[in-house]
């Protein structure tokens, strides 16, 4: 999953890229940044190369600002290829902060997470800036969910890595030798048998706490009833 991004600073440099250049072009939105740091430092992904190419290419030619956009809108950027389309829009990524906010969590408890190889970043930069897809909002409630199952962290890290198997099979089934993904698939199967097993038993338990809880309180609920009494008659003769 792992794509390389870079600050704005890393990005000029690694393309010899004017600052003022960058900023024009993303006024005019033939380019955006992929993402933003928690402190708003926005980052740009390794793949935008060959926009950057393109947009450059049309500008040696002569080609005014105004002019690639209608080309933008009209036709694409020449030499944008169909994978790169894909990392076009910012909304798709998270930093530590955003993915901690949307799952209730604190970064801190992301990045331990990170460290233990539940989860993976899409995307980190050089300088340490991570960035994770939409998807890691699911990931991260399912590994929550498995710690009040009762998982170890050996046991959540597997299920973690076969479910971004699962995604990354999902997405290109192609990229992987058939026999492989059959022999991963019927492991991803047997182990959602055995967590819809844990689930009954969950389920179980608390009815059973429900029902035990229910019954505490009305027990509760009546033995302070009869010290309220207690309280009342106690007050009347004095």
């Amino acid at each position: 999953m792992n794509k390389n991004i870079f600050t704005r600073d890393e990005f000029i440099a690694k393309f010899n890229l004017p600052d003022a250049s960058l900023r024009e072009w993303e006024r005019a939105k033939l380019l955006k940044p992929a993402g933003f740091t928690d402190e708003k430092i926005p980052l740009y992904l390794e793949e935008m190369s060959e926009r950057v190419a393109a947009i450059k290419k049309l500008t040696e030619l002569g080609y005014e600002t105004a002019e690639i956009q209608k080309i933008l809108k009209k036709i694409g950027l020449p030499g944008a290829s169909e994978k790169n389309r894909k990392f076009k829009d910012p909304d798709r990524y998270l930093t530590v902060g955003d993915l901690a906010e949307r799952v209730g969590l604190s970064p801190r408890t992301i990045k331990h997470w990170e460290d233990k190889g539940l989860i993976e970043p899409d995307m980190r930069s050089e300088g340490g800036f991570r960035l994770y897809s939409g998807v890691y909002v699911d990931i991260c409630e399912l590994v929550r969910d498995l710690q009040l199952f009762g998982y170890t962290l050996e046991e959540i890290k597997e299920v973690s890595d076969s479910f971004r198997a699962f995604l990354a099979i999902q997405e290109n089934p192609e990229a992987f030798p058939p026999q492989e993904v059959s022999r991963k698939l019927e492991a991803m199967l047997k182990e959602v048998d055995v967590l819809f097993d844990k689930l009954g038993q969950f389920r179980k338990g608390i009815k059973r706490w429900e029902d035990l809880l229910k019954k505490k309180k009305k027990e509760i609920s009546d033995l302070y009833g009869r010290n309220q009494k207690r309280e009342a008659k106690k007050s009347k003769g004095k």
